[in-house]
């Protein structure tokens, strides 16, 4: 089941974001992340952005966090799925939610940037409309891949 995180649950948020990055293993102090942390829900709060959680029972087993870039672009950022649950369609649940909530607030498109680590990611992405773009903001990751997807 995937539900809105609420004002409680940040601290769920933030352990889901830790494992990202963690699984990542690389530095995100480019990013703001320790900011972003300590500032949850942040640029995710509404009207403009969006944090999903998902639920196996009583247990947060990923999220995804949607963020305004300009009133017709938004950022899908922090897709992450505990590896016990990957492979049952919880990442494409994730994905699929939180475009549904993009067009609701009335977004034409959304982009994201991701490692090139990430092949099931990218294959996901893939299969779901994105296409590669233009890099649209700074990573140092080399290789870094840029997607976008019309709403």
């Amino acid at each position: 089941m995937i539900a809105a995180a609420l004002p409680h649950q940040m601290d769920i948020v933030r352990s889901l974001f830790k494992a990202y990055e963690h699984e990542l293993g690389i530095d995100l102090g480019f990013q703001g992340f320790a900011q972003e942390l300590a500032s949850l829900p942040g640029d995710y709060a509404p009207p403009s952005g969006r944090l999903l959680l998902a639920w196996q029972g009583e247990e947060a087993v990923g999220c995804v966090a949607l963020r305004k870039i300009d009133e017709q672009q938004c950022e899908m950022k922090r897709l992450y799925v505990a590896p016990a649950v990957r492979a049952t369609g919880a990442g494409t649940e994730l994905i699929q939610s939180i475009i549904a909530e993009a067009k609701a607030i009335g977004y034409g498109s959304m982009c994201l940037d991701t490692l090139p680590s990430m092949t099931r990611a990218i294959s996901l992405y893939r299969r779901l409309g994105f296409q590669e773009i233009a890099p649209y903001r700074y990573n140092p990751v080399p290789g870094t891949l840029y997607l976008a997807l019309t709403l």
